[in-house]
């Protein structure tokens, strides 16, 4: 059983996947027990290859789609805390560890981040792709 299992489902992800696994991988250097997953969903370019050469333990999806990915990860993978996250580079990586503290020290089911009170909406530059963020 791992300690801390980092999930991150990818589909077609090879701009920002090495990223996101090396930065996961910094900041979790101090959490022993901690694995990074990215769960490819099948990727048309080399995102699995990527992620695997970054240092990801690397699974697949076969049937498409986010839920089919989330249902898999959590049905294989067992572990005291599970943080998941998306392969954009959207999410501020280095709130793992206070997140990751925040179960296990003091005992909370669930600890939700927060990327849309930050300069997610300036940084992010996809056209509609921040019409579905909008509060």
């Amino acid at each position: 059983m791992d300690k801390l299992a980092i999930l991150i489902p990818a589909y077609n992800e090879s701009q920002t996947i090495v990223k996101v696994v090396n930065d996961v991988l910094k900041v979790t250097e101090n959490i022993p027990g901690s694995v990074v997953y990215v769960y490819d969903n099948n990727s048309k370019d080399n995102t699995a290859e990527l992620a695997a050469s970054a240092g990801a333990v690397v699974r697949h999806e076969y049937a498409q789609g986010k839920g089919a990915v989330i249902r898999r990860m959590f049905r294989e993978i067992d572990a005291e805390a599970y943080i998941m996250i998306d392969a954009d580079d959207t999410y501020p990586v280095q709130a793992i560890p206070d997140m990751y503290r925040k179960v296990v020290d003091k005992k909370v089911d669930m600890v939700v981040g927060d990327r849309l009170s930050s300069t997610y909406f300036e940084e992010n530059i996809r056209p509609f792709h921040n019409t579905g963020n909008c509060s």
